[in-house]
């Protein structure tokens, strides 16, 4: 019988110097095998030199359109108004119903995202998004242009979760993703491992990572997304990025040793994007000897 497969993907690597060094922590120490690049972080090259510590660590981009600086010159140009930064995720939705922000400047921008990270030497093996913008219809086709363009194989199939209690911000973002998902209908791109974390988003807890662990389907291939790091209160100064994260309690959380008990004892395999392939539009898991 084939164990269940997981993948533990780290976002935000790049968002803070504390984020960048307890994701590289909980690689070294604990169970996340992936992370997804911010890459329009300020000193990129600083962040990613950490990764030289964790060489089986995957690597992605976190496509961005909501946080921090934009990497292009057209985006730049476009976000005069804002000095050149993301307006946050109310005012790209804004930007994109009127237009003024459209897919064509998106590509532009997510494509330098992606050149930045390859040009600073990463091996790119998947594509996701900071607050899952990725997943409006109109900018998963560019999301999944560039994947074909870059021969990138996995792309983040972002989905509601709602087996699991959670909290008022968790529902809404069900509820949001539910919707998007109609909008999609079938058209939702390649095989893609199953999500897990979304529901406790920013705070994954002992309990709720417990719980998931156990219903996992034998031969199924799942992505638990999550957000471990360090806190400096010098670096995350903004009150609501701290509300949302408790970046030290999930470092802990997947540096620990009963969850690394409790998937020997559950016979569930760590893995990385590295050991899947897509054949025949299904994911296969590599054998020994066929990766890099």
């Amino acid at each position: 019988m084939k164990p269940a497969y997981l993948i533990v993907n780290a976002d935000d690597f790049g968002y803070f110097g504390g984020v960048s060094r307890g994701i590289v922590e909980t690689a070294r120490r604990g169970i996340v095998t992936a992370t997804g690049v911010l890459a329009n972080a300020g000193d990129l090259e600083k962040h990613v030199r950490l990764l030289g510590e964790v060489p089986r660590l995957d690597t992605g981009v976190h496509l961005n359109l909501t946080h921090g600086d934009a990497v292009s010159d057209s985006m730049r140009a476009r976000l005069d108004p804002w000095g050149g930064r993301f307006p946050g995720k109310v005012g790209l939705f804004r930007a994109l119903a009127r237009r003024s922000i459209d897919a064509r400047l998106v590509a532009a921008e997510w494509r330098a995202q992606i050149e930045r990270c390859i040009s600073l030497g990463l091996r790119v093996r998947f594509l996701n998004s900071h607050e899952h913008v990725h997943m409006l219809p109109s900018l998963h086709r560019v999301a999944m242009s560039l994947a074909r363009e870059f021969d990138i194989t996995h792309v983040r199939r972002t989905r509601t979760e709602w087996r699991v209690r959670g909290s008022p911000g968790s529902v809404m973002r069900n509820l949001l993703l539910g919707a998007i998902g109609t909008m999609h209908g079938r058209n939702s791109g390649g095989p893609a491992p199953r999500m897990l974390g979304l529901a406790e988003s920013g705070k994954l807890g002992r309990e709720y990572l417990q719980e998931r662990l156990r219903t996992l389907d034998d031969g199924e291939v799942y992505e638990l997304m999550c957000h471990p790091g360090r806190l400096d209160p010098e670096e995350a100064i903004d009150p609501r990025i701290r509300s949302y994260h408790n970046w030290e309690s999930e470092r802990t959380l997947l540096c620990s040793d009963d969850i690394q008990q409790s998937l020997g004892d559950l016979g569930i395999r760590l893995i990385g994007f590295r050991d899947l392939e897509v054949r025949d539009r299904r994911l296969e898991i590599l054998e020994r000897g066929e990766h890099e």
